[in-house]
């Protein structure tokens, strides 16, 4: 009987560690004396790392869950790329949260909303779905709120929850015409009778549309940069990076399987929103001051890019996708990281305020610097081969044209990059911010997204590794 029961919880294995952190952190915050930070900070940082290794272990699985619960290596994997940024994103919030009192709720908060993301991932029928989806939303309308002094924060999660609630209805609403349109809400049962009719595309635009909001696709995006701002930079991190990535490897199972009948009228809607979420991006990153406000729009640029693989076959879109998405974490987080250290212990965020910053920084302006040439698509950096296998992959539609207009984007977001990087290296005006002590635990998360931006562009065997979790996929 006890093995029976092993059997049927291994599929979970990340779930329960998830679980097994919160009830933890909600003992000891309940029955427990106050823990000194840093504990915390490094029991739970080491259980982060667990959780990664664990999508590694491939176990076989019941069917008593595989009607709700599925889980391959591919999404296995997907896991434990949202694991590690959450990890790193955890080592550079240590100047944060090491002065915060409610560090155990942070932790609570941010394992719930991973938790939600895991079980989206591995769901296989719609309501599941939903369960994960608001799970992964709410706690994260929470945390926008963690300044809790800052009434700018209090206005940033009032927007999330009303973006996030408007998304939700749609969503929702998408959800009950595809179980009219096909019968079930089972995604197998879902792909197997939908069929091309305008109930089942007006069904699929309300549930595309949901999606739309949660990764800040044009005309979708609206509520992105006032929340990136008003939000605590660790969360606008983890809004950024784990969030979004969770969405779109969500999407890729929808696009290509369940939606795999409906793939003309898809491709003709991505196609729109891309060029519109590309040329939005840029054109907004470009007169952006606040560094937080400029990410939110080279965020959605980066989102524009990434719809552009959708267009392509189904196991080389989702390995492109996948791969820039781990490129996206360490490119992403080299520049939050640098943000974090820098407005917890100067409260500076506008990107003037960073003029001269290699003159008294130049290890974290190195960091900056590789982290905006990687986003920026500049060789030899991995951003360059993520950008490059995303065209690659939407070139297999045959949209040559239109998606050569967007690849000429890439000669804009080089501008707006680079005028960052003139300014923080700028050397004919005292720098205003003075000399920053770098925490070990930060430092050391710089130091993997360094890696991480270089080995995964030159390490051709990380893209081929997770072309065969793709095609084990579909």
């Amino acid at each position: 009987m006890m093995h029976y029961y092993l059997h049927l919880l291994l599929p979970f294995k990340q779930e329960l560690l998830l679980l097994m952190a919160i009830f933890i952190l909600l003992l000891l915050q309940i029955f427990g004396k106050k823990l000194q930070q840093e504990w915390t900070m490094q029991w739970v940082n080491l259980l982060l790392l667990i959780t990664v290794l664990a999508g590694f272990w491939q176990v076989g699985y019941s069917t008593d869950v595989n009607a709700m619960f599925q889980l391959s290596p591919l999404n296995a994997f997907e896991k434990s790329v949202l694991a590690f940024a959450t990890y790193l994103i955890s080592l550079q919030a240590y100047n944060w949260l090491l002065h915060h009192e409610q560090i155990m709720e942070f932790y609570v908060l941010l394992f719930s909303s991973l938790l939600g993301m895991f079980c989206m991932i591995s769901a296989t029928n719609l309501l599941f779905f939903y369960v994960g989806l608001e799970l992964s939303t709410i706690p994260l309308a929470i945390l926008a709120n963690f300044h809790l002094q800052k009434k700018q924060s209090s206005e940033a999660a009032f927007k999330f929850i009303v973006a996030a609630s408007f998304a939700s209805a749609l969503l929702l609403l998408g959800i009950s015409f595809l179980y009219g349109s096909a019968g079930s809400i089972g995604f197998t049962e879902i792909a197997a009778h939908l069929i091309v009719n305008p109930f089942s595309i007006l069904a699929f635009v309300l549930f595309f549309t949901g999606l739309a909001f949660k990764i800040s696709i044009v005309p979708f995006h609206l509520w992105t940069a006032d929340v990136y701002q008003g939000s605590p930079v660790t969360v606008t991190a983890f809004l950024s990076v784990v969030s979004k990535a969770s969405v779109l490897f969500v999407s890729l199972n929808f696009l290509f399987s369940v939606f795999h009948s409906l793939e003309p009228v898809w491709h003709t809607m991505v196609l729109i929103l891309l060029l519109l979420t590309i040329v939005t991006g840029n054109l907004f990153a470009l007169r952006q001051q606040n560094f937080k406000r400029f990410m939110a729009f080279s965020s959605i640029t980066q989102i524009g890019f990434i719809l552009i693989a959708l267009l392509g076959q189904n196991i080389a879109g989702s390995a492109a996708v996948v791969y820039f998405m781990v490129v996206y974490v360490f490119s992403n987080l080299c520049v939050f990281g640098v943000i974090a250290l820098v407005a917890a212990t100067t409260g500076k965020e506008k990107i003037e305020d960073f003029k001269g910053f290699y003159q008294t920084n130049p290890f974290l302006a190195w960091v900056l610097l590789l982290g905006l040439f990687s986003l920026a698509g500049i060789p030899p950096t991995a951003g360059f081969f993520g950008k490059f296998f995303l065209l690659l992959s939407g070139a297999q539609s045959n949209y040559f044209g239109w998606i050569t207009f967007a690849a000429l984007n890439l000669v804009v977001s080089l501008y707006y990059y680079l005028r960052v990087v003139v300014v923080i290296f700028h050397r004919e005006s005292a720098a205003v911010i003075a000399p920053i002590q770098i925490p070990k635990p930060v430092q050391f998360s710089f130091f993997i997204c360094m890696a991480g931006v270089i080995i995964t562009g030159v390490g051709s065997w990380i893209y081929t590794y997770i072309y065969s979790l793709a095609a084990t996929a579909f």
